[in-house]
């Protein structure tokens, strides 16, 4: 069984998910990815306890707060190599950027292999199903230049302004 709940946040309406008391997603209305058919009977629960505590984890998140994804128990669905990039998502430090080529290097290091593809890192990151909490926003591309966010440009954007991160550096 899902439990979901809406949440208006200042950058849309956000669905949150949880099943089985861990935060299974979060999605911004009308991203790419957003869930379509469920594989399981899903219902509403806005008093489901992670539920609630996500719901404070965001508000504070929006108040320019620094909250962590460990904060939250989270358990997004996806291959281990998902996972792992995931993972790194959440070893972001609120208001930095990285790079894909620089998670693809640490995964890389990992697996104790020469290199890794940041192109499958990219799309690991953009199927992240817990946006904002882990924290795909703050991956840009190689040249440092803003690149695709499942959640719109538009949205990534203003994420990043709320951290507090040099934008003049990234709209080039």
């Amino acid at each position: 069984m899902i439990y979901i709940t809406n949440y208006d946040s200042p950058i849309g309406k956000l669905l949150l998910a949880e099943r089985a008391g861990a935060l299974v997603g979060l999605w911004i209305e009308g991203q790419k990815y957003f869930p379509g058919d469920w594989k399981e009977e899903v219902a509403e629960k806005p008093d489901s306890a992670i539920l609630q505590r996500t719901a404070e984890w965001l508000e504070r998140y929006f108040r320019g707060e620094k909250p962590s994804a460990s904060e939250l128990k989270l358990a997004p669905e996806g291959s281990e190599f998902r996972r792992a990039v995931w993972k790194l998502l959440c070893e972001i430090p609120y208001g930095v950027v990285t790079t894909y080529r620089e998670i693809a290097g640490k995964i890389a290091a990992a697996r104790g292999l020469k290199s890794m593809s940041a192109q499958a890192v990219g799309g690991a990151v953009s199927h992240n199903p817990v946006s904002i909490i882990i924290p795909c926003h703050r991956v840009v591309g190689t040249d440092g230049g803003l690149t695709g966010y499942a959640g719109g440009l538009d949205r990534k954007v203003k994420l990043l302004t709320l951290e507090g991160v040099d934008m003049e550096k990234l709209l080039h």
